[in-house]
């Protein structure tokens, strides 16, 4: 399969273009209504009945081709690739059960290395122009996502592709969370946190980082919160750009030259110098000295300076900065608080501040339970000898230096950070991620405080107990009670991040983090259906695209992915089969209608993309009714007298039923065929005599079975003719051609004679008696079965005939008109 999956697929867009139909008018209009929120919940109920979306001419699969075809062209390699992953992953173990996620992870882990060797791949193109956006963003939004909807960018599938794998990750988290994987120590080495043992027991003298570990084993959400903060901070660092373009700004306004290599307050340092030169002040000058306050002030005169220079005289004396200084701080302060939210260790921050002679800002983010781990997160890093009631304490005391009003945002976002207090930090979340992580490590951190009060109260100083009113304050302003869900939900309406929360990547992610996955596929699922049921209709088509968006910008619908967002068509698809091949989802012949749409979706895609050797794969998957419409709809195009071999043997490799298939092929296009208007069930006069009389006979009319043959006629031959590759079932051809015959036959105004003598060409009652030895007795079964069988072959072979005799009195007519005499 791997070796058929990366076959080249280009041609079929050149059969497409050979076969498009002869009449080029456009269709009729149609109502272009969309779905409302009670269709959307009707299509959404279990066990509602399979209904096949419109079916398109070949016609409208051309009109089509070409926006899908550059899709296909840009991501084809891609697509290949994830039907090599499913196909081999699942071959030996497909729809079983397991018992945890050990299988799962490994098609999630492949999927995310396709998406990650993408990323590399693009950014080493859009690197330069991705910087550039980088550094060109305002202080107030120092690491926002990337938007979901940048398709003009050159950097858009870059950053699509990061937020793709960035969601395969997710999903591997959130599996080893609910479904923990039994090879724990290969999950490790592929960044899956290991939940820790409840061994050994632990008491008031156990370090913090066993307290930690244990607090984790106990705390089911704590455990699954804590996981998904570690992968905000591995997007984080992974997509974030680098600390040097984030402080760029503030950087340039501290002006001292680039780098934070530093010079402490250089400015206000300079003017407390300038005031002790002016006064001959041998020692350090005071806040009361006499008339401070009026000669020491900033450079505009707008406020009085601070007289000392440590960390804490703003603070303390209530005084500010000259403004160079205070940009310097709030860069140096950012730059903390981007090294806490990308999860780098103590050490590595303790470093970065030590080489700008700056140690005392690292303390700050000291007191954090997951800073004493080394970097595999299992074992002691290098300050794990803080002092067991340190930490404790600290958070404590970071929380209060977080209320501060004298500390700037981001000072007070890092103080956020390492204690849990939550109003500080949403000052400076300024993306979807942002805000999810604020509101997860305040969860974390606040439980793992209860937890150790609850259970070693002694741990914390007998004298807390007489501050209880200044440090019992509400650490998170009664958010850290909302459930995932609801907090995903919530970030919604957020004007700062409403944007990105609607689309389609956090809508996915969100639909992970907050367990309703289930809910996002069944709304979505039946969007889908409704557009792939006027996809072929291309017109009609973008005007729903159109008004369905209109209508999610009016608050009308809730925030749905787009049709034509084929990535997250594609993504959707393989997850619903990772939660299906789990056995967490139910079996194919229970499964919601909204699974088996994103895979039709998925399905329709593929083939108008030409990428039809991938089809039989993914339509094993649906249920048996859905499967046999699905490659009916699309084996359509399918016209190379090899790829049918091939596909033949694709779709009996998968099981799917081929005479089922090829049977609903003919029966849909005679069906939906505009020429079917003719209600008598009889056979309409032919026109084969000419009105004119010459003498007293009446002549043969000229052409009389026509040329045209219209695109559903054309699908019509193109499936008779699958026919003759179909092995062992005689009665199923021989059925299928009467009828075939008949009814081109009783199109009224003879509309389909030059079809049926097309099929006399092309599918021959010599060829097919040929394919099965040459003779007319079968030999395979009882007498009365083998009488039945000559009785369809008789009946081919006489509506052929009479097919010959038209075309025999047609021919005749016209030498008639060559030699009158």
């Amino acid at each position: 399969m791997a070796a058929r999956a990366r076959a080249a697929s280009g041609q079929h867009a050149t059969t497409l273009e050979r076969q498009a139909g002869v009449n080029g008018e456009s269709p009729p209009e149609e109502d272009t209504s969309y779905l409302s929120m009670e269709d959307l919940s009707n299509l959404a109920v279990e066990g509602a009945p399979v209904i096949t979306p419109a079916w398109p001419t070949i016609s409208d699969v051309h009109r089509a081709l070409r926006p899908l075809q550059a899709e296909a062209d840009r991501v084809g390699k891609q697509v290949e690739q994830f039907a090599e992953t499913l196909d081999r992953l699942t071959n030996d173990s497909r729809r079983k059960p397991q018992n945890d996620c050990t299988h799962a992870l490994k098609l999630v882990d492949g999927y995310r290395k396709i998406a990650r060797s993408t990323v590399q791949y693009l950014r080493e193109i859009h690197a330069p122009e991705k910087q550039e956006r980088a550094s060109a963003r305002p202080e107030s939004s120092p690491r926002n996502s990337y938007g979901d909807s940048s398709y003009s960018t050159a950097t858009g599938d870059l950053e699509r592709w990061q937020q793709e794998e960035q969601t395969w990750h997710l999903l591997g988290v959130m599996l080893q969370v609910q479904y923990p994987s039994s090879e724990t120590q290969q999950a490790s080495s592929k960044g899956y946190l290991v939940r820790p043992s409840k061994a050994p027991e632990i008491n008031r003298y156990s370090s913090e980082s066993d307290v930690w570990f244990r607090f984790l084993a106990d705390d089911d959400q704590a455990w699954e919160r804590h996981s998904v903060v570690e992968w905000l901070k591995t997007c984080a660092m992974e997509s974030g750009p680098a600390i040097e373009d984030v402080v760029q700004d503030l950087e340039s306004d501290a002006d001292r030259g680039s780098g934070l290599c530093a010079h402490s307050w250089l400015y206000t340092k300079e003017a407390i110098k300038g005031q002790k030169r002016l006064r001959s002040w041998p020692q350090a000058l005071a806040p009361d000295s006499p008339g401070i306050d009026a000669s020491l002030r900033n450079a505009d005169r707008s406020k009085s300076l601070v007289t000392q220079l440590d960390p804490d005289a703003t603070t303390r004396q209530a005084r500010g900065l000259e403004h160079q200084d205070e940009n310097y701080e709030r860069a140096t302060w950012l730059a903390c608080w981007e090294m806490v939210r990308r999860g780098q260790g103590w050490d590595s921050i303790r470093v970065w501040c030590q080489d700008r002679v700056e140690s005392w800002r690292a303390i700050a983010v000291r007191g954090d339970p997951r800073h004493h781990l080394s970097k595999d997160g299992k074992a002691p890093g290098s300050d794990a000898a803080a002092g067991w009631q340190s930490r404790t304490l600290w958070r404590k005391v970071c929380a209060i230096a977080a209320q501060s009003d004298r500390a700037n945002k981001f000072e007070a976002a890092v103080y956020g950070a390492v204690s849990g207090y939550l109003p500080s930090m949403k000052k400076v979340c300024c993306s979807w991620n942002d805000y999810l992580f604020a509101h997860y490590n305040c969860h974390v951190l606040g439980a793992f405080d209860e937890y150790i009060a609850r259970s070693f109260s002694n741990r914390l100083p007998n004298g807390l107990h007489d501050k209880a009113e200044k440090f019992n304050f509400n650490m998170t302003s009664a958010d850290r009670a909302k459930s995932g869900s609801h907090l995903v939900t919530s970030m919604r309406e957020l004007k700062t991040v409403s944007e990105e929360a609607k689309g389609p990547f956090k809508l996915l992610q969100g639909s992970l983090i907050g367990k309703t996955f289930d809910e996002f596929v069944r709304n979505n699922g039946a969007l889908l259906f409704q557009a792939l049921s006027r996809l072929g209709r291309s017109r009609n088509y973008t005007k729903f695209l159109r008004s369905l968006e209109q209508s999610q910008a009016e608050g009308k619908l809730p925030a749905l992915i787009k049709p034509d967002d084929y990535q997250i068509i594609r993504i959707v698809t393989h997850i619903c089969l990772i939660f299906e091949g789990l056995g967490i989802a139910r079996s194919k012949d229970v499964r919601s209608p909204g699974t088996e749409n994103f895979l039709d979706a998925y399905i329709s895609f593929l083939g108008r993309a030409g990428k039809q050797q991938l089809l039989p794969l993914y339509a094993s998957f649906l249920s048996r009714e859905r499967a046999i419409s699905c490659m009916a709809r699309e084996i359509r195009i399918v016209v190379e007298h090899g790829e049918r071999q091939t596909m033949m043997r694709l779709m009996k490799q998968y099981e799917l039923d081929l005479p089922h298939v090829l049977n609903m092929q003919l029966r849909m296009s005679m069906k939906n065929s505009e020429d079917n208007e003719e209600k008598d069930p009889g056979y309409p006069a032919m026109s084969v005599l000419d009105s004119k009389r010459q003498g007293e006979m009446r002549t043969i009319k000229d052409g009389f079975m026509g040329s045209a043959i219209s695109d559903n006629q054309h699908d019509l031959i193109n499936g008779f003719e699958w026919y003759i590759l179909l092995d062992d079932h005689w009665e199923e051809t021989l059925a299928t051609g009467a009828l075939l015959y008949r009814y081109l036959f009783k199109l009224a105004g003879s509309k389909g004679l030059a079809a049926a003598k097309e099929i006399s060409k092309r599918v021959t009652f010599s060829t097919l008696c040929q394919r099965r030895g040459g003779s007319r007795s079968m030999n395979n079964g009882r007498a009365a079965k083998e009488q039945y069988v000559i009785k369809r072959l008789d009946t081919f072979e006489n509506l052929e005939q009479l097919v010959h005799a038209l075309s025999a009195l047609e021919a005749w007519q016209g030498e008639v008109r060559k030699k009158p005499r």
